[in-house]
């Protein structure tokens, strides 16, 4: 049975992107959709994963796949047990006789694409994304890979069984470019006075940094494997702690209509009352901030798609 590179399971949005950079690569790849439709232009594999449906369902959906040495999951996993399982069933059944290794993420090797949002409050008031106030930031508003979640969630448990069986998490802050426009999201996450006075930090990866992101970890080989992605988690954004009030007022008269926003007219109105002299506000206005210089420095790489406008 031929190797492939890599395994996409769940060809959605990142596809769009990564699909082009792994065929200019000429890195040989296969990626499924629930329904086997094109994505990217490529032919997919149908493919539904589903932990309740019946052990000899599941088992053999997952036989049915490619074999690849890396198995990139874009969907989200929720609680502890379908990891595991889908990690030992594609390990148990793509195995060949050449395969020495005991250790089932060893032989295959597994990324989970996941948010970081485990980072932040449920409690907080913005939605995208929310500011926490933990007593660990108290003295300083910034939060690395290294730092304790602060919420525990269904996704973050999935992707902690991830880690234990040796794969790798990245996890992605707000995810833009191609049919995703950061300017599209100013109405829905400001759309009264009160609503942009909560707004604070806003943190963005974009589709093409994803794709390298990726590669970058299938690049490396062996020894990068072994030292930056079995069984490590990494917080992934473009570097740039962007600021809501700033984005909102640069985006006054987004078409040149003359006709400025809403939310920049109460964006200046709350620089006045709240004693704001210019944007963007500082760090510790912002009060959560992602120093992610980890990962790229990690993997030699520097952000291509930052400084949203």
């Amino acid at each position: 049975m031929e190797e492939l590179t890599l395994l996409i399971l769940g060809a959605g949005w990142t596809a769009t992107f990564l699909i082009p950079l792994l065929q200019s690569r000429n890195i040989p790849f296969a990626a499924t959709t629930t329904t086997g439709h094109p994505a990217a232009g490529v032919p997919t594999i149908p493919f539904v994963f589903d932990p309740s449906a019946p052990e000899a369902e599941t088992r053999s959906a997952i036989a049915a796949l490619p074999r690849a040495r890396y198995i990139l999951i874009t969907f989200p996993i929720v609680r502890t047990g379908p990891s595991k399982l889908l990690v030992s069933t594609y390990s148990e059944t793509h195995r060949t006789a050449t395969d020495t290794d005991t250790d089932n993420a060893t032989s295959f090797r597994f990324i989970q694409l996941g948010s970081t949002g485990i980072w932040q409050s449920p409690s907080d008031p913005q939605s995208v994304p929310p500011t926490p106030t933990p007593t660990h930031l108290a003295s300083s508003p910034w939060l690395t890979r290294h730092s304790p979640l602060i919420t525990r969630t269904t996704r973050s448990e999935a992707e902690d069984e991830l880690l234990s069986l040796g794969g790798c998490v990245l996890n992605l802050s707000g995810l833009w470019g191609g049919s995703r426009t950061v300017r599209n999201w100013a109405k829905r996450v400001a759309p009264t006075k009160e609503a942009v006075r909560t707004k604070k930090s806003l943190h963005l990866i974009h589709g093409a940094d994803v794709a390298r992101a990726v590669v970058a970890v299938l690049d490396g080989g062996d020894a990068m494997w072994e030292k930056s992605g079995r069984a490590q988690r990494w917080m992934v954004t473009d570097g740039f702690v962007y600021d809501w009030w700033a984005l909102l007022a640069g985006w006054a008269d987004t078409e040149d209509t003359g006709v400025v926003s809403e939310q920049a007219g109460w964006v200046f109105e709350l620089m006045r009352e709240e004693g704001v002299r210019g944007l963007p506000r500082g760090m510790e206005v912002l009060g959560r901030c992602y120093d992610t210089r980890e990962f790229w420095e990690a993997f030699g790489l520097v952000p291509s798609k930052g400084r949203v406008c």
